[in-house]
């Protein structure tokens, strides 16, 4: 198989791999015992940064570590393949979370194609919970449909739902109300 060819495969396998990755980290560690960094993204952001972004800092230790294998101690390709994969994911992670999402740069886009519509949305509805527990949606580049996550959301137990009428709500934030307003 020539090389390139088994470059991209490496990659796009990695980059596919990464969503169930980063769902079990955000479903089982960041909801779990790493809380204690994850509680700052449910919460109003105070200021440019909050103590959640370490992990972009974490899950990055990899890639760096694979990329610099790879290309300076001649791990091979796969290592280097592998790396840029999980540096791929999380460019595309922080386009659509940081920046589509949560807004944390400016930008005038309007979401209309359907897909990304339901990516947004099923964000917003994992950010109606305030708390550790009760969270639906914890994966990103695929969401269940909007209409089951509602249904989740309204028989979890033990969430603590943000409060509808906080006056200075970040962009991008979700209430009850939205959840109930959103489209199906």
């Amino acid at each position: 198989m020539p090389t390139m060819l088994l470059f991209f495969l490496w990659w796009a396998a990695t980059v596919i791999a990464m969503e169930g990755f980063a769902y079990v980290m955000h479903r089982w560690v960041m909801h779990g015992p790493g809380w204690f960094l994850h509680a700052s993204h449910h919460r109003e952001r105070r200021g440019r940064f909050e103590a959640n972004d370490l992990y972009a800092v974490i899950f990055a230790l990899p890639s760096i570590v694979l990329l610099y294998g790879g290309v300076q101690r001649e791990w091979g390709l796969w290592t280097v393949a592998v790396g840029a994969g999980i540096a791929a994911y999380g460019a595309i992670y922080f386009g659509f979370h940081d920046v589509l999402v949560h807004r944390r740069l400016p930008h005038g886009v309007v979401v209309r194609w359907a897909y990304m519509k339901r990516i947004v949305q099923a964000h917003r509805i994992h950010h109606a919970v305030e708390s550790k527990a009760g969270a639906v949606s914890f994966g990103f580049l695929y969401a269940p449909p909007v209409a089951r996550l509602k249904e989740r959301l309204a028989g979890s137990k033990g969430s603590t739902l943000r409060s509808p009428t906080a006056a200075s709500r970040p962009a991008g934030s979700t209430t009850r109300r939205a959840i109930e307003a959103a489209p199906e």
